[in-house]
């Protein structure tokens, strides 16, 4: 199974975030295409290629493994429940503050393995860097939930949604970046934090609203899903 994922994907960040980049075979984005920070193009109506689906399915343990499959089940980090009731931990940021607007429709969740995780810091790290706050890192988290659960995507061949790269699948050729910024962690961050400033009112807008704005995606409402379990991560490693 290696051998035939692995042609379909040569998706190694090149950055000095390489342990926290990971060459999933496979992974893809489940749907958004981050387009220009400042311009919005026409929203793509196409859907994720099947073959990208069922590779995600395969990296978050949610598709049957057969005999040639049981040997590649994620690591769980253990950063994926939480309480929505009770005091936060000293020092973190509370549930009203991750949340101050309520979950919108049903939650998913998945594991996350030491590569999410890592990536997930540097999501974390850039909204304190850019001033966005905790509440901005629950947005920044949730967006690259939505479009590359968390995995750090170099460019995957034919499975590739045109130019779309890194955390946030962002475009080159919409002027998010090079191939090489963009799958670097810290500045695809950085940039998807920078952009969300300029929406007037973000921290008013529901979650899936300001990532919207940002993203300009063809799947606007997908992003809701991952609020929950970003503010968890969010509340964790703050």
């Amino acid at each position: 199974m290696k051998v035939d994922f692995t042609r379909w994907l040569p998706a190694i960040a090149k950055d000095s975030y390489r342990k926290a980049a990971l060459s999933v075979a496979g992974v893809a984005a489940l749907g958004g295409l981050a387009l220009a920070p400042t311009a919005a193009a026409a929203p793509v109506t196409s859907g994720p290629h099947q073959g990208a689906v069922a590779a995600i399915d395969l990296a978050t343990g949610k598709a049957a493994t057969s005999a040639q499959q049981n040997d590649e089940q994620p690591v769980e980090s253990g950063l994926t429940t939480g309480s929505a009731t009770g005091k936060p931990p000293a020092g973190k940021p509370s549930r009203a503050q991750l949340i101050p607007h309520g979950i919108e429709g049903a939650q998913s969740r998945v594991p996350l393995d030491d590569a999410q995780l890592a990536n997930a810091r540097a999501i974390v790290d850039a909204a304190k860097k850019t001033g966005v706050g905790d509440r901005g890192a629950v947005i920044g988290v949730a967006t690259s939930l939505q479009e590359s659960k968390l995995y750090n995507l170099g460019h995957l061949g034919a499975y590739n949604d045109h130019d779309s790269q890194g955390l946030f699948q962002q475009r080159p050729s919409s002027g998010w970046g090079t191939p090489d910024q963009i799958t670097d962690p810290e500045y695809a961050a950085t940039a998807f934090f920078t952009a969300l400033k300029n929406v007037g009112g973000w921290q008013d807008l529901p979650l899936t609203a300001a990532a919207q704005t940002v993203q300009v995606s063809a799947f606007p409402y997908a992003y809701a899903q991952w609020e929950e379990q970003a503010a968890d991560i969010v509340q964790q490693l703050w």
